[in-house]
């Protein structure tokens, strides 16, 4: 667990046998499962590799939420986590297979999370993915997990082509990178404390919300008035495409200790607070855009879901000419389907893993080799 899983191109037998061809374009015949296991979801899919349109070949994809498990602790708890996707994934497995009405013998390749995440959940969906591409006689692949994010968008009817930006947003992660090609990013910004969706989560439990707490607040935030409250927008006041939200956690965490701590006070904070997060992604994609000369803006990961954010990126995108891509609700979250396609790439690419069953709780974007 110390290092990545590496990619390896298999040999021209290998090759042969799962149907990986490099005349006239890259093809993989045979349908590939993913496995999503980095927290608290559990997520199957299958899809077959179709280049051009790559969501004409989702099979089949089904997703179990831990959500009602963690909700009396306000919060994951990595042990029970890990615990619920070895009951969960089997069964899921078999329900995507018959989902899609195929055999296990079917499948051409096994894709799973391999970082980063939970070490443990981590752990229990690479064990499972490995353990089966073995016992089929098929290569696995190990997918970083906002690469799966970052190539959900591509399941849509009308997928962005590279080079493009990518706005990455969710519980764990706030990163904008810029997509030369599949497989080779560069990250512009990075989160130096809390993650968009962790100031979110954090914001709403101190607010008392219930779990999870993020869609709460932005559900209340629809009530609030425009204006009541109104907080900074976090490192916008100078160059740079990081993020960092936890001083706008305080600041609301004191506006509301001094406040009547009423419902339409807690609406309106709750306003102020998403207005603050959205304002910010907006202004840090808007110079992102411009940085790197790309007219496409591709938003994934949890918080990708947040209307507001959509709303205000794609009015944004309308005004200065830029075109922004989101994944459909179902794919913002953690999901199979990313991890299934991302593998699909690579696997029709020539590469899988090794034999060693390795995950990677920290796993720079970065590192990742490039896809062709």
């Amino acid at each position: 667990m110390r290092r990545a899983a590496k990619y390896t191109v298999p040999d021209s037998e290998l090759s042969k046998q799962h149907g990986v061809k490099n005349a006239a374009g890259p093809v993989i015949d045979k349908p590939v499962l993913g496995i999503e296991s980095s927290c608290d979801e559990t997520g199957v899919a299958i899809l077959r590799w179709v280049p051009d349109a790559p969501g004409e070949g989702l099979l089949a994809h089904v997703l179990y939420s831990q959500i009602k498990l963690h909700a009396n602790y306000g919060g994951v708890v990595p042990e029970l986590a890990s615990r619920d996707h070895v009951r969960k994934l089997l069964p899921l497995v078999r329900e995507a297979l018959a989902q899609a009405g195929l055999k296990a013998s079917d499948l051409g390749g096994v894709a799973y999370t391999a970082g980063p995440g939970l070490v443990g959940a981590l752990l229990v969906g690479a064990a499972a993915g490995r353990a089966l591409a073995w016992g089929l006689g098929v290569p696995a692949l190990a997918v970083h997990h906002m690469e799966g994010h970052l190539l959900a968008p591509l399941l849509e009817a009308d997928p962005p082509k590279p080079p493009f930006v990518a706005l990455l947003v969710s519980g764990g992660h706030s990163l904008l990178v810029e997509v030369k090609k599949i497989g080779q990013y560069r990250i512009l910004g990075d989160t130096l404390d809390d993650a968009a969706g962790e100031a979110f989560d954090k914001t709403a439990k101190l607010m008392g919300l219930p779990y999870p707490g993020g869609p709460a607040l932005a559900k209340l935030a629809e009530q609030g008035t425009h204006g009541a409250f109104r907080f900074s927008r976090p490192m916008t006041d100078r160059p740079g495409l990081d993020f960092s939200f936890s001083g706008l956690k305080t600041q609301v965490l004191l506006a509301w200790q001094h406040s009547d701590q009423g419902e339409q006070t807690r609406t309106d904070i709750a306003r102020g607070f998403e207005e603050a997060i959205v304002d910010t992604l907006l202004i840090k994609c808007r110079r992102a855009l411009t940085a790197t000369g790309t007219d496409k803006l591709v938003i994934a990961g949890g918080v990708g879901a947040n209307r507001r954010l959509r709303a205000e990126l794609a009015a944004a995108g309308e005004k200065d000419g830029f075109r922004t891509y989101f994944p459909r609700l179902a794919f913002c979250t953690d999901n199979g389907a990313m991890i299934a396609l991302a593998g699909a790439i690579r696997l029709a690419h020539g590469q899988h893993q090794g034999e060693s069953v390795q995950v990677r709780p920290r796993w720079n974007l970065e590192e990742l080799p490039p896809a062709a």
